[in-house]
């Protein structure tokens, strides 16, 4: 009757995290994925910066700060058994105006209450790190690193022992007392004891598909890069002290794997889920962002804050001024456009931008709402949390 125990909505990291999770905790559990694209990690697994974040940004006592720390240390050992590049840096955290030196000394204190050893560091010592970068005080974060989410994914995948259905974009659910059944655009059609949303940028329309009110929508904002054509200007990963008031990171500086400095990403608003440029326009997605009273809360509220990151987005002098903040050498000719990514913020009706990773249940379901950024570094510990609901519902 079941053609698996649990299906798996969307093969990012966290979707595949949650299916390896499943078999190595209950070995011979039958899992699928279904993955609308043709391939693993296209959307925020495939389009981020790479980084392995510490946990130092995050509430002590929320599923951010305890996952990521725990997701930090895991995935450094996950690629180092599984032959996945990786490298632990470190990074820096640099005040650049007086006033940020308070928060600065904040992130201190919330990074020695998340267990995460942090170093202070005057305008010299910050030289000795990167010559080029410059500050009025700064702290070394050790535990941060980078590694290749993408050949993370892959490998969660091929462990799982999952199948994984591609090109499988969902358009029915249809939940019974006794499971799930689920049909895709291309007429399949999937039984299972439990379903798993883990749909990153369209996790609130497959709650509404299942009957569910998450309760939020997904607000999508894209986040641009550029990278340098002179990588040796940056040694490792700099950040700015970020705005607690926002859950974005600013503008920062970040050495990959391959060993390119990426520097970004700005937020904006997108004009489509998937809007990974201003010419990608879905007129449905928008009209359903903006009818989501949130959305207006938002514009509100951070007019001023959204103003600034658009002027970024339109004038390469004004991002690169962002930049000069934290490397004064730079010029506009040495930024050259990369990739850009689209992070899906979940958003309260009232406006408030949901903060924590969001995970909830109904019946025979388990919905992930809310997995923004640090969501790859932290997706072994959230893909256990999310197996362990799924399991409970068998």
């Amino acid at each position: 009757m079941f053609d698996c125990d649990v299906l798996v909505i969307g093969g990012g990291i966290v979707g595949l995290s949650t299916a390896y999770a499943l078999t190595r905790a209950v070995p011979g559990t039958r899992v699928t994925v279904l993955e609308k694209e043709h391939a693993l990690a296209r959307h925020q697994t495939g389009r981020n910066s790479g980084v392995i974040h510490s946990g130092i940004y995050y509430r002590p006592g929320s599923l951010k700060a305890r996952f990521a720390v725990e997701g930090a240390a895991e995935m450094v050992k996950f690629c180092a058994e599984w032959g996945i590049p990786y490298e632990v840096t470190g990074k820096l955290v640099v005040a650049t105006a007086r006033e940020e030196l308070p928060r600065l000394h904040a992130l201190v204190q919330r990074g020695r209450e998340n267990g995460i050893p942090v170093r202070e560091l005057g305008p010299a010592q910050i030289s000795e790190y990167e010559p080029r970068v410059r500050g009025l005080a700064a702290i070394h974060v050790g535990t941060t690193g980078i590694c290749d989410y993408g050949a993370v994914s892959t490998r969660l995948a091929e462990a799982s022992g999952a199948r994984i259905l591609y090109g499988a974009e969902v358009t029915v659910i249809d939940r019974r007392p006794w499971g799930v059944a689920v049909r895709t655009a291309d007429g399949r059609v999937v039984r299972a004891r439990v379903l798993v949303n883990c749909a990153g940028l369209h996790c609130d329309r497959i709650a509404r598909l299942a009957g569910d009110d998450p309760g939020m929508r997904i607000v999508p904002f894209r986040g641009e890069y550029y990278e340098l054509a002179d990588p040796s200007l940056v040694r490792g990963l700099v950040y700015p002290v970020p705005d607690p008031a926002f859950p974005f990171l600013g503008v920062h500086l970040t050495r990959g794997i391959d060993g390119g400095v990426h520097i970004g990403p700005n937020a904006v608003p997108a004009l489509a889920r998937e809007g990974y440029g201003w010419s990608v326009v879905r007129p449905r997605e928008l009209a359903g962002t903006l009818a989501w009273p949130g959305s207006w809360a938002i514009a509100r509220t951070h007019w001023r804050y959204g103003a600034g990151e658009l002027h970024r987005s339109l004038s390469k002098r004004a991002f690169t001024e962002a930049v000069r903040r934290l490397l004064p050498v730079v010029e506009e000719s040495d930024l050259r456009p990369a990739a850009a990514g689209v992070r899906a913020q979940a958003v309260l009706r009232d406006g408030t931008l949901v903060d924590d990773f969001l995970i909830r249940e109904a019946a025979r379901t388990v919905h992930v709402l809310n997995a923004p950024s640090p969501a790859a570094t932290a997706s072994l510990p959230i893909g256990r949390e999310v197996a362990g609901r799924a399991l409970a519902l068998l």
